[in-house]
């Protein structure tokens, strides 16, 4: 369908890439991957059209069709929503008004004659056309791609120049599924779109009927769209088969492969330059002087590229708070309207934040998400309920234009080694060359960086002196897959508590132990990562949980362990076979029957210090409080026990299944 032979890019002085050789199918599912600046986006555009190559072919199969999303940039105007979608399919409804002229020559024209024949063979054609791109369904196709990206009905009147430049990019993206191109060229396309609207799309990417390549941040949505993975690396295209772990783990393996074959050419030149060297001058070996050295001539040589180094950086940890870290009760908040009907945000929300806690706050585009956050880091302020910190606790907030609170004229090193005098000035160099700053960039001023340059500086800015609560607004904004690394490894050794955005499931699944889910103006709880909360929106348990504390002061207080209700029992009959699980949600399950292995006996600890506790006579309030926190503890131990069962009894289940 398209080729590129022996192609090279230079940008200036500087070389892309050479040699490279790729030849694209139509049943194409390719993920374009490589470091900051190897020319991943350039390569986009070559395939394109809208940049040229500097060396080498590019060769296209007549009659392919092209769509090409880039990063930002692009603006509509002039049309409603809705319209402008629909104008993808103009020719389909010019090729109807066609078809409508022809009926009118058919019922004139003599059956016998030329014309006739021209006129129903032009029909024939236009009615098969417009059967395949079922022509009667177009509104709906509209709607359900509008519907996918986060658009409401209500949206689809509105002007497109009404939108901010992030919804603009979702209408390109809209207009470009619905043209469904042989070939899709989609650069970042979750880089404006929710959870919601990025889980919609992976779900259209699995059924699209078209070649598609796509360059994207997102580890979770390179691992389930695509199946071919190409990487710019070393100045060349390396291509691997699988999705994005298994490229990594193959990358691995051909880096070691180059490794070896590099040492065996250095030993093999050495031996080469040592011998010549030793009978350059003996006149009985100038012939074999003469042999080694053509051969040293065309030993075309390996080179090992500068491998970005891995960084682990050490968050600070901030001094402990108390146990509670925020206690939220009946919050509402409501912003007056120009009508005089205020519009209702959050209602009605009570909820508490424990030390520890890394929850991920999800809803939809507008459900409240960014308030609440703002609510929490006593910024705004509530229409009516109370947020109460705890003891010692400390929050930060990271907004989403974080960039606008620092000083435009401080310069880089300097503004981050005054919160951070401690830390060397190279451990610092390093953190910042993984938020993509290197060489003379940390001597700029901030003010001479662009927005998003800006919010990844002041991220890595808060990683070296952290509060003891982080609230987090898409703090995976901008940043490239390593710096998400980075990010993710730092939060999740992190000590203190953390309340975060983010439209990146794979930041999400490595990083929740609970879920937040706004919807409807209400909160809405589930335990664990994103996918156990996917799990039981999908009908998996109820979202209903047990608390388990402790308070005896005769010993340490017992972790927060969130019991799902055990799963209503559907009839089955002898011959329904047991649904196989995704690998991902055997893997938790797996994990969670080890712990319930692991925690039932520290509760039968727990339980028996209680015991004794309540043989010892204090005061009656003493024993009260112990008696209640045994019962506690006990009805604890059941559940568990329950859960214990019933994760054991699926677990072989899907052994024999």
């Amino acid at each position: 369908m398209l080729q590129l032979s022996s192609a090279g890019k230079r940008f200036g002085q500087k070389l892309l890439f050479e040699d490279a050789n790729w030849l694209i199918t139509p049943d194409e599912r390719t993920g374009l991957v490589g470091g900051n600046g190897t020319g991943k986006s350039t390569l986009l555009k070559i395939l394109a059209g809208v940049e040229t190559l500097d060396y080498g072919a590019l060769t296209r199969v007549k009659g392919m069709t092209l769509g090409y999303l880039p990063q930002d940039g692009l603006a509509l105007r002039g049309k409603t929503v809705f319209a402008e979608c629909l104008s993808v399919f103009d020719h389909l409804h010019d090729l109807e008004t066609e078809s409508i002229a022809l009926t009118h020559t058919l019922s004139e024209a003599d059956p016998k004659s030329r014309e006739y024949a021209v006129a129903a063979e032009r029909y024939s054609d236009i009615a098969d056309q417009l059967h395949v791109h079922d022509i009667y369904t177009l509104d709906s196709q509209v709607g359900a791609v509008l519907g996918g990206l986060g658009f409401s009905k209500e949206d689809w009147t509105r002007n497109t120049e009404e939108f901010s430049g992030g919804w603009q990019m979702r209408i390109a993206l809209a207009k470009l599924l619905l043209q469904k191109p042989s070939l899709l060229l989609l650069d970042e396309p979750t880089n404006h779109l929710d959870l919601e609207s990025r889980n919609w799309l992976e779900n259209y990417l699995h059924g699209y009927p078209n070649a598609f390549i796509l360059i994207s941040h997102d580890r979770y949505f390179l691992d389930v769209t695509v199946n071919k993975t190409v990487e710019l690396w070393n100045k060349r295209m390396h291509t691997y088969h699988g999705n994005y772990e298994k490229y990594v783990t193959q990358k691995e393996e051909r880096r070691t492969q180059l490794i070896n074959a590099y040492k065996n050419q250095r030993d093999r030149i050495e031996a080469l330059e040592a011998f010549i060297n030793r009978f350059r001058a003996q006149a009985t070996k100038a012939k074999q002087v003469q042999s080694r050295i053509k051969e040293l001539e065309k030993i075309e040589r390996i080179e090992i590229p500068e491998e970005e180094a891995t960084i682990h950086f050490s968050i600070p940890q901030p001094p402990a708070s108390g146990r509670t870290v925020i206690e939220v009760s009946n919050l509402t908040k409501h912003y007056p309207m120009p009508d005089g009907q205020p519009k209702r945000v959050l209602e009605d929300l009570n909820f508490t934040i424990d030390r520890g806690d890394r929850i991920a706050l999800v809803g939809a585009n507008g459900a409240g998400k960014s308030t609440l956050i703002r609510i929490l880091a006593g910024l705004d302020a509530p229409t009516s309920g109370e947020v109460k910190l705890g003891h010692n606790v400390l929050a930060d907030y990271f907004a989403q234009d974080q960039y606008k609170v620092l000083d435009p004229n401080a310069k880089m090193l300097e503004d981050i080694s005054g919160i951070a005098p401690k830390v060397p000035q190279t451990e610092l160099r390093s953190l910042l060359g993984c938020f993509m700053f290197s060489g003379d960039d940390v001597f700029k001023p901030l003010g001479v960086l662009s927005g998003g340059e800006r919010n990844r500086y002041a991220m890595a800015k808060m990683l070296v002196s952290p509060a003891n609560m982080l609230l987090l607004d898409e703090p995976t904004n901008h940043l490239d897959l390593r710096a998400k690394d980075v990010l993710l490894d730092a939060i999740a050794n992190f000590t203190g508590t953390v309340l975060f955005v983010s439209h990146d499931r794979y930041f999400i699944d490595g990083l929740a132990t609970r879920v937040f889910e706004v919807e409807d103006r209400r909160m809405h709880i589930y335990p664990g990562n994103y996918e156990d909360y996917l799990w039981r929106k999908q009908g998996g348990p109820d979202k209903i949980t047990t608390t388990i504390t402790s308070s005896l002061s005769s010993s340490p207080p017992a972790p927060v362990v969130e019991i799902p209700a055990p799963p209503a029992e559907a009839p089955q009959s002898p011959q329904s076979a047991v649904k196989r699980l995704n690998p991902i949600k055997l893997k938790q399950l797996e994990d969670r029957l080890r712990f319930t292995e692991e925690e039932i006996p520290r509760l039968e600890s727990t339980i028996s210090t209680a015991e004794e506790k309540l043989g010892v006579f204090t005061s009656a309030e003493e024993s009260q409080r112990t008696a209640a926190e045994l019962d506690q503890l006990r009805a604890n131990r059941t559940a568990l026990l329950a859960e214990w069962e019933e994760l054991s009894l699926t677990l072989e289940e899907q052994k024999l299944a």
